[in-house]
């Protein structure tokens, strides 16, 4: 079997094609089922071949913010063309709850004391201090004083899981959108992309949001905005005191309905597509690395190295589809939590040589 599977002339077929191969020439009880284990030991495969299966992992969708801008998301939009003002990325600011957001123009390269003046003059001057933040591991968001900064603030800061952004999925598609709208308005009104950020801000907090039933800045103020385009007759409506209070209790109980009914049904759909995989404590998996490409963090570079590396031990269950690996020292800079669906089971064998790295010996005759 190992001549009809790793040699120069069957180069790691799969089990049910090694099977055809060799059943031309050989039979013995039980065949099939020697085979498919004996593939599924190999450690080339395991480090080699992509699955196609579906994706581990249901979707667990984020809890129901129960009052604006108290739960907000965050993300930068880097690589934007320098314009005059010298500004070259966008910081994305959303709430969670009514889906309004802010666009902050800003140059890559500011300290992180200058972003948390621009946070402090634009989003607590307005809308007070956040419960919690959810955000991707940027340097920025993972600096020591943006830490200390919203902790001295009361503010909970919650991360996404290593190199897997549909944690922050809302940050994501809402930047997709402002990318297109800003390649739009640089093709029909020209000029650099920060002279028409503050129309895209409005037009987007502006336009119907599918999973509230209404626009953001209606969701937020209450009423829909007054603008140059009049697609309806606003008025001058004139609220008492508990009228208002009581219809901006009744918006916000809709609009809590309206994205509860969304993320059942894209949960419904979603886990239509996805598998569940769970691991426990002590057992051994090998980590994808795919989403790295064109990286050295993990010591591979280049399209045809391996697709996963490892297997490292997981040390415990962080949540329903996180887990935390024991990785080893030269890994030390990446954090070790990772999505379900970034890892892969491990099939162990006695005959595998697994290649660890160099093992120091310190001066005092100890290693890591």
């Amino acid at each position: 079997m190992s001549e009809a599977h790793n040699s120069q002339y069957s180069i790691h077929p799969g089990s049910t094609k090694m099977y055809k191969d060799l059943r031309q020439t050989f039979w013995w009880h039980g065949m099939k089922r020697e085979v498919a284990r004996f593939v599924s030991r190999c450690l080339v495969c395991q480090q080699v071949k992509a699955e196609h299966q579906r994706t581990t992992g249901l979707l667990q969708p984020l809890p129901i913010p129960e009052w604006k801008w108290e739960h907000l998301t965050m993300d930068f939009v880097t690589g934007l063309p320098r314009t005059q003002r010298g500004n070259n990325a966008i910081w994305v600011i959303i709430d969670r709850l009514t889906k309004s957001a802010r666009f902050l123009p800003f140059r890559v390269g500011q300290s992180t004391e200058v972003l948390a003046e621009m946070y402090m003059r634009q989003i607590v001057r307005q809308h007070g201090v956040p419960v919690s933040i959810v955000s991707d591991r940027d340097t920025r968001f993972t600096s020591h004083f943006w830490k200390s900064l919203q902790e001295s603030l009361g503010t909970k800061l919650k991360f996404s899981s290593a190199y897997h952004p549909q944690t922050d999925g809302q940050s994501e598609r809402t930047i997709q959108t402002l990318e297109d709208m800003l390649r739009a308005c640089t093709l029909d009104f020209g000029g650099a992309w920060d002279d028409h950020l503050h129309l895209v801000e409005f037009s987007y907090n502006n336009s119907y949001h599918d999973s509230i039933k209404m626009a953001p800045f209606e969701a937020l103020y209450g009423r829909k905005c007054r603008s140059p385009v009049c697609w309806t007759d606003v008025g001058e409506r004139q609220l008492l005191g508990p009228e208002l209070v009581t219809q901006t209790v009744d918006i916000i109980k809709a609009i809590r309905s309206h994205l509860q009914a969304a993320q059942d049904r894209q949960k419904m759909w979603a886990d239509k597509h996805r598998r569940i995989l769970e691991f426990q404590p002590g057992e051994h998996v090998f980590l994808k690395i795919s989403p790295t490409k064109g990286t050295i963090r993990f010591g591979t570079r280049g399209k045809l190295s391996p697709r996963y590396i490892g297997p490292f031990d997981i040390l415990e269950k962080v949540r329903n589809v996180s887990y935390r690996l024991a990785l080893p020292p030269a890994l030390e800079g990446v954090h070790n939590v990772f999505h379900v669906s970034q890892l892969r089971r491990y099939v162990p064998d006695t005959s595998h040589i697994l290649d660890h790295s160099e093992i120091t010996i310190g001066p005092t005759l100890r290693i890591e």
